[in-house]
């Protein structure tokens, strides 16, 4: 797939409904982003596995935030903290349900690295949880392809109604390979309110034990899956453009997420109606 997927057309610019909207100029990466970046690979015991995402929920901070590692098992744990000025987690949640419905507006999200992004069931309603986003992209200057299997936060051992309370919103998936039954990892995006806009708290845990066969794999398919970790650890992508990637598209579309959601979010179209 050629480089001209990326962006929009001089079409798209003239005539397209969310051109006002589309800036193909990143912007710096966050100080943190940049401090991890120089710190490199860090010690795994300060990366907490998937078994303890739920622990998100109480207050305070994780030994590392923003950083990546590799843990014994071959697997790869990539922490992204970003500041969002402005954003709600609302927004964000809408934002999940409203972007995989074609590739212009997935384009908005990453311009110099998004490809496409459509529902596995051919949908084009705003829903995302329990279905399943096949997504194109760079991830540095290779093309990945994904499918981003969405669950509800229970799924992770998130109390829901305590999210609720405290006004989060949690994005959790499990990523997989499309027409494939392996599953690479875990991903979760926690949005909490803090003074002036939200932060996001992204956690991929890829590889390694967070690999599967199937939703429900039996003992063949564990067994299977334990044999083919070595091999699936040299598939893995690589954890430093993983960060970044992650950093940039998030900063970049919280940029401008609330003018987006006045726009078209649920308020306009109550008003248009």
């Amino acid at each position: 797939m050629a480089l001209q997927n990326l962006g929009y057309s001089d079409q798209e610019l003239a005539e397209g409904p969310y051109a006002e909207f589309y800036n193909p100029e990143i912007g710096a990466m966050q100080e943190q982003v940049k401090e991890a970046l120089l710190a490199r690979n860090q010690a795994h015991e300060l990366f907490p596995p998937v078994e303890e995402a739920a622990s998100m929920v109480e207050p305070g901070y994780w030994p590392v935030e923003t950083g990546y590692t590799r843990a014994p098992d071959s697997a790869i744990r990539v922490f992204c903290l970003t500041k969002m000025p402005r954003v709600t987690p609302a927004m964000w949640d809408w934002w999940f349900g409203w972007h995989g419905c074609e590739a212009r507006r997935y384009k908005l999200w990453h311009p110099k690295a998004h490809i496409e992004a459509k529902w596995a069931d051919g949908r084009d309603d705003e829903a995302y949880i329990g279905r399943t986003s096949l997504i194109t992209e760079y991830l540095g200057p290779n093309i990945a392809k994904a499918g981003i299997s969405f669950l509800p936060p229970s799924a992770m051992c998130f109390d829901e109604r305590r999210l609720a309370a405290q006004g989060e919103v949690v994005v959790c998936a499990r990523v997989g390979m499309p027409g494939s039954p392996l599953k690479a990892g875990w991903l979760l995006h926690q949005l909490r309110p803090v003074e002036g806009g939200s932060e996001m708290r992204s956690r991929m845990w890829m590889g390694g034990a967070n690999s599967a066969i199937g939703e429900d794999p039996g003992a063949l398919a564990r067994g299977a899956i334990r044999m083919l970790r070595p091999v699936a650890s040299t598939l893995l992508p690589d954890p430093a453009e993983l960060l970044v990637h992650n950093a940039q598209e998030m900063a970049h579309l919280a940029g401008f997420l609330p003018e987006l959601h006045a726009r078209f979010g649920p308020e306009a179209k109550r008003q248009a109606a």
